[in-house]
């Protein structure tokens, strides 16, 4: 089973009142659990190998709930502000803030940003897209993804004030 079948699959329970769906291929345990607003995705191994079940793929992770909870309800309270947009991810991918590991980041809270500049690069299946910015112009607020993170379609990335 592949990446698009597993996000695909995970698009579904949200979209329907499924509380769980479990798909097995071979040896290989898919459980995606739908509670409220928030996915899990679980991923085990077989039983023979005794591995530790491991969360991947969801948007909100056990191991953070807090690092999620913030990035989810921040935007809720600060977009009240009519003068202030969230930047959304146009792609799945990674998140990086820097065009590499030595270089400065592409923008920093505080930073002024015009329509065409560069906010950040997400890597989709080996290739790097840069993100512009596509508004006349705005300040960033509040940077919302961490750096070298995935992130899904439509996740809120940037909190910027026009």
């Amino acid at each position: 089973m592949d990446l698009k079948q597993i996000q695909e699959l995970i698009k579904l329970v949200k979209k329907s009142e499924i509380n769980e769906l479990k798909v097995q291929e071979g040896e290989l345990t898919i459980t995606i659990k739908n509670r409220g607003s928030e996915n899990h995705t679980y991923f085990a191994a077989p039983a023979t190998q005794q591995a530790p079940v491991v969360q991947a793929v969801a948007p909100a992770s056990e191991k953070a709930p807090a690092k999620s909870d913030t990035q989810t309800e921040a935007p809720k309270a600060e977009v009240a502000a009519e003068n202030t947009f969230i930047f959304r991810s146009p792609m799945v991918g990674t998140f990086y803030r820097k065009p590499g590991a030595d270089k400065d980041p592409f923008v920093k809270v505080g930073d002024t940003v015009e329509s065409g500049s560069v906010l950040c690069i997400i890597e989709a299946m080996k290739l790097f897209n840069e993100i512009e910015f596509d508004q006349p112009s705005g300040r960033i607020v509040k940077i919302l993804a961490e750096d070298s993170s995935p992130v899904e379609y439509d996740q809120p990335l940037f909190l910027i004030e026009k």
